[in-house]
């Protein structure tokens, strides 16, 4: 078993590479659009409620789960409460991995978006026409998924120090600017005002709606990467004084903060354009369009070609999607190569083969915008199942016991409290049930009433249960296996 002997060099380096983790296409993409549906200010204090009692344990757990063990989700699992529970690791990892399969893709329409608008691609056609000629042209989503992926897999290959610090030390700061330069534009525009009033003035009666809060759960638990194995991962190769609580807290509220820079820009510029093309706001942030492409891939190009110098701003807005679709990729390769490095693998060999299965994996959804949905629906309501698993880890091992010997460690800036026991032994279980249940009941209502238990409709419970038995089965399969290759 090859253990990693390389570390983050500061506390700086490992904060900005979890930040890189954390802040993706879900906070400029999918956190407007589901703010805008669910009460706009209102849906802010679940979100932020569902930070503390959700996400911060949860990487607080993975920080210390991975600083602990010095070894990715499965073989982590398997060390801290015993062989039979290496599964639940692989389980883990498989999720998150499943997800940069397509998630690869979904970064290379983020990098075909910025050539376009770069180039003029994207000032004359409509926003719906250009998204059907990409949509409609499989060999471009593939060559796209293959360069992002390859940049992708390229950081990877450098390690630690040389690939993924660099790396996120350039890109996560270049994001922020981004963000602010970009805020600072839209807050010029006639009409901006009503945006930010819609963003933070909350509608209280909002809030006696059940979904405001199981959305802004949803939210925090996938925005933040809570539960993906991702923290773990990363604090593998964190410093032995390293805070854990602190990190978290630092990782938790900075991704947070990425998505109310994001509001600030996304939602004065709706609100200040889309009437000059005769629509309401409201109209344009409720739009999901075709793989939830809706506000970002078809509106915004729309609405920004209003604009003076429209080539500028587009190219700004798809170079910071970009940018946050590029640095959680970074993050989702280095778990898989990090799973290979504790079965005994070299990082070259193992990164290579990671890059040339998730080129293979991916493909599928670049061609196919059905599969695409498909994956998507099943992996991302796996994480919750990622999540218990992550909090199943502490309470096995002693939540009170794993507080005060992996997080509460000597030098800690942060002292945590027995507040954590009650979260992660009681309060997440609770939360995983309500949320499981509740996107269970949607899919069975929403989508498919006659047919929730066919596994070949993309959004059934039945396709879920199946994906998922067959990855547990073979982990089940190969636990012992598994756990002996990679600890002994």
């Amino acid at each position: 078993m090859a253990k990693s002997r390389e570390v983050f060099s500061s506390r700086w380096t490992l904060v900005i590479a979890a930040l890189g983790m954390a802040i993706g296409t879900g906070n400029l993409w999918r956190f407007p659009r589901i703010a805008a549906q669910n009460g706009g200010g209102a849906f802010l204090i679940p979100w932020l409620i569902f930070l503390v009692l959700w996400s911060i344990p949860l990487l607080m757990t993975e920080f210390a789960i991975g600083k602990t063990t010095r070894r990715g989700p499965a073989a982590a699992i398997g060390k801290l409460i015993g062989k039979k529970y290496t599964w639940m690791g692989g389980f883990i990892a498989f999720c998150t991995i499943a997800i940069m399969f397509y998630y690869s893709v979904v970064a290379g329409w983020c990098m075909k978006y910025t050539w376009a608008a770069a180039t003029g691609g994207l000032d004359e056609i409509t926003g719906t026409a250009y998204w059907a000629s990409f949509s409609k042209n499989p060999e471009q989503a593939l060559l796209f998924h293959f360069l992002a992926i390859t940049l992708s897999a390229l950081i990877i290959f450098r390690g630690i120090k040389g690939g993924i610090e660099k790396a996120t030390k350039l890109l996560i700061p270049g994001l922020f600017l981004l963000l602010v330069a970009g805020a600072v534009r839209v807050l010029t525009l006639p009409n901006a005002m009503q945006g930010l009033e819609f963003f933070f003035k909350p509608d209280w009666s909002a809030l006696g709606h059940y979904k405001v809060w199981l959305e802004g759960l949803s939210q925090s638990a996938w925005s933040t990467g809570a539960g993906w194995g991702l923290v773990m991962t990363y604090a593998v190769y964190m410093r032995e004084k390293e805070d854990v609580a602190l990190n978290s807290c630092i990782a938790g509220f900075g991704n947070n903060s990425a998505s109310v820079l994001a509001g600030i820009v996304i939602f004065p510029a709706v609100f200040a354009l889309a009437p000059l093309l005769g629509l309401s706001p409201q109209e344009v942030l409720a739009d999901t369009g075709p793989a939830s492409t809706g506000l970002t891939f078809i509106w915004i190009p729309e609405l920004f070609r209003t604009l003076p110098m429209p080539r500028l701003f587009m190219t700004g807005f798809f170079l910071a999607l970009t940018i946050a679709a590029v640095s959680s990729l970074i993050a989702m390769l280095e778990l898989a190569v990090r799973t290979l490095l504790d079965l005994g693998w070299q990082r070259k060999k193992a990164t290579i083969f990671v890059w040339f299965a998730g080129f293979l994996l991916g493909a599928p959804s670049a061609v196919n915008l059905t599969f695409f949905q498909n994956q998507d629906w099943v992996w991302g309501v796996g994480l919750l199942v990622s999540g218990f698993f992550v909090a199943f880890t502490a309470r096995k091992f002693g939540a009170n016991q794993f507080r005060r010997q992996f997080i509460n460690t000597e030098g800690n800036d942060l002292h945590v409290g027995k507040w954590y026991d009650f979260i992660i032994t009681w309060l997440i279980p609770l939360e995983f049930a309500v949320l499981i249940i509740w996107w269970f009941y949607q899919a069975i209502t929403s989508y498919h009433p006659d047919s929730w238990w066919d596994p070949l409709q993309p959004f059934s419970v039945g396709t879920c249960i199946l994906q998922w038995g067959i990855v547990v089965l073979l982990f089940l399969f190969f636990n012992n296996k598994l756990y002996h290759k990679a600890i002994d």
